[in-house]
């Protein structure tokens, strides 16, 4: 049975994505992968793949509830099929699925939790290093999919 493997990152919402990057690449010692000014995210990786930490700049006023968290992102072992097995079996259960993108180094779909929390399952779809080298150069952002019909 297809099964979540461990955390593949964590998005947070900032109130300053030019601070929050010079925090986490000058002081803790982060990669800087990908930044987009206009669009206000940065993507900061240890190095060993596409990204481990995501920072967004929060939409609206940046008030307390409004940053922080904005996923968290459970990696599971295999490929898209099994990431399918465990879509369907979240499904069956009752959980709404909220979107699933196409990221062109992931395939993803988004749940919240009973609380709110938004959870982001994933399987990656290029090695860790080819798949921070996509996300570095890539354009645009990711585009909705659909899970291919099962035969």
């Amino acid at each position: 049975m297809a099964g979540i493997n461990r955390v593949g990152h964590v998005v947070l919402y900032v109130s300053d994505v030019d601070e929050a990057v010079e925090f986490y690449r000058d002081k803790v010692g982060m990669e800087l992968v990908r930044y987009n000014e206009e669009r206000g995210l940065a993507f900061m990786s240890f190095g060993t793949q596409h990204h481990d930490l995501g920072l967004f700049r929060v939409r609206g006023e940046p008030t307390k509830g409004r940053l922080g968290l904005s996923h968290i992102a459970f990696v599971i072992s295999g490929g898209t099929a099994e990431l399918q097995e465990v879509h369907d079996r979240l499904a069956r259960n009752g959980v709404e699925i909220l979107e699933k993108i196409d990221y062109g180094y992931t395939h993803s779909f988004y749940i919240n939790d009973p609380d709110g929390n938004r959870v982001e399952i994933y399987c990656d779809l290029k090695a860790p290093l080819e798949g921070k080298q996509f996300l570095a150069e890539r354009p645009g952002s990711g585009k909705p999919f659909e899970f291919a019909a099962r035969s």
